[in-house]
């Protein structure tokens, strides 16, 4: 039997941005290492995430909208 092909991932694909990831995967995905992502949870500071038992996901959605709100044109800013 064979499969159906996936859908490839492209930045308009639903699915993709707001499929949950693993905190290394997001780590990856905003360029700062897990043990940052670890401490920004802890303070507050970080993005949203979601919590089931010890599993920590993040949604690429959230990712990107949290760093889009740090976007700045200078450093005055």
């Amino acid at each position: 039997m064979q499969q159906a092909p996936q859908a490839p991932i492209l930045e308009n694909n639903l699915d993709y941005w707001d499929g949950l990831i693993n905190e290394g995967t997001a780590a990856g995905f905003i360029c700062q290492s897990i043990r940052t992502l670890q401490k920004w949870r802890v303070t507050g500071y970080g993005p949203v995430h979601y919590k089931s038992g010890r599993s920590v996901r993040y949604s690429r959605r959230d990712l990107r909208e949290w760093a889009d709100a740090r976007r700045r044109r200078h450093t005055s800013e």
